[in-house]
């Protein structure tokens, strides 16, 4: 298995602008993309969680870090609209205008389509596309008047992949993938761009407890690298994906690993 690499230095990719992140409150891929983004420039973030615990410790630990830069958190739960609504414009005031919106909230588990429920089912979609797509359009209605703005979408190899247990899930981030392609479609004409990262596998605390270790060792190993990605890997994707660097890309889904469809 080969060692991660050290963490790669910062280069002001993000100078100046703002940003919006979902689901950021956890030690996932939602915060190391707040702490990624902090680091490249990002003068005003908005956070969102539904954990309020774990919102304020995040909230605290960030702007700690960065003492000059406006970090505010708000509780929000992208199942709701109401709520999907006052995060937007809370981030609006907050931001002055958010520049990247990171679309990270997600959920998953495990069950066999035998014995799913209806409403095991329609709780990961709710969150996992819906939610997307309800926290999308609330920002677009802020992007198009002003001709700017990044969206970047958290998909998964699921989306490409079969794998047993999994078929909410991956029916959610194939969906998430495909919403990304048609609605970056759309966005383009007002000069926005919308793409997504699918990550395979990043080992975090909360995957930790709630799979079994031999299945994360069994999934790591499968990795062109031997081993799971970095939180901070994934962070660093999406990062290229917000930044200028990506000008020309529209609704393309990354992969970031070497499982492509």
């Amino acid at each position: 298995m080969n060692a991660p690499p050290d963490y790669v230095p910062a280069h002001g990719l993000l100078q100046g602008r703002s940003a919006l992140i979902t689901a950021a409150a956890g030690g996932g891929i939602g915060f190391a993309t707040a702490q990624r983004v902090l680091e490249e420039g990002v003068q005003a973030l908005m956070i969102a969680d539904i954990h309020e615990r774990r919102l304020n410790e995040a909230v605290e630990r960030l702007q700690s870090a960065f003492p000059d830069v406006k970090v505010a958190g708000q509780l929000a739960n992208v199942t709701d609209e109401a709520q999907v609504q006052a995060l937007v414009e809370a981030a609006e005031a907050h931001c002055d205008g958010v520049d990247l919106l990171v679309n990270n909230a997600g959920l998953g588990g495990s069950c066999r389509v035998v014995d799913m429920k209806d409403e095991d089912w329609q709780r990961v979609l709710d969150v996992t596309l819906t939610g997307t797509f309800r926290m999308t359009r609330a920002m677009l209605r802020f992007m198009q008047p002003r001709g700017r703005g990044a969206i970047v979408n958290n998909a998964s190899v699921l989306g490409w992949r079969a794998q047993k247990e999994q078929a909410h899930y991956a029916a959610a981030k194939a969906g998430v993938m495909a919403f990304t392609r048609c609605s970056a479609l759309e966005a383009a004409e007002y000069g926005i761009r919308i793409n997504a990262v699918a990550p395979s596998i990043a080992f975090h605390d909360h995957l930790r407890k709630s799979a079994p270790q031999e299945l994360l060792e069994q999934l790591a190993s499968r990795e062109a690298f031997g081993r799971a990605a970095e939180c901070w890997e994934i962070a660093n994707c999406i990062v290229m994906l917000a930044s200028d660097y990506s000008s020309y890309l529209v609704g393309e889904v990354l992969s970031a690993s070497s499982q492509h469809p």
